[in-house]
């Protein structure tokens, strides 16, 4: 058995309206969920990103929830990295610099293929990288 393919991935976050606007407007992923005050959740080509607030998902649900999914979170800065052509690497490095958005690093792997790295408000390292970095198409 081999799972074939990530279906979700999590990034804990402060403020989730700041998440939204970041996520949704600067980034342009379509949100697809939001509960106040717990996550926001988008979609991102065939996957899924989670954004939660981790007080609220390190509580345990209550015995009678209807989704009884169990307390979860992180502690610190994640990463994620976005799957992207060259040229879109070239276009993305372009329009977050206009928003205002340092890029931390920007350089071709040693086996080829580009990356480039940034923050999200919260700390989260972020990062859009061709898929052959990875022996991908």
């Amino acid at each position: 058995m081999r799972p074939s393919a990530i279906l979700e991935a999590a990034l804990y976050v402060s403020d989730l309206d700041q998440a939204e606007r970041f996520y949704g407007e600067t980034l342009g992923l379509e949100r697809i969920a939001k509960i106040e005050g717990r996550h926001v959740f988008f979609r991102c080509g065939q996957a899924v990103l989670l954004l939660f607030d981790p007080a609220t998902t390190a509580e345990p649900p209550p015995p009678d929830a209807r989704l009884p999914v169990p307390p979860h979170g992180a502690k610190g800065p994640g990463h994620l990295c976005f799957a992207a052509t060259a040229q879109e690497i070239g276009r993305w490095k372009a329009h977050l610099d206009a928003a205002g958005i340092a890029i931390e690093a920007d350089f071709e792997w040693p086996n080829g293929g580009r990356s480039i790295y940034f923050r999200d408000p919260f700390g989260n390292s972020l990062e859009f990288a061709e898929p052959r970095i990875w022996g991908l198409t």
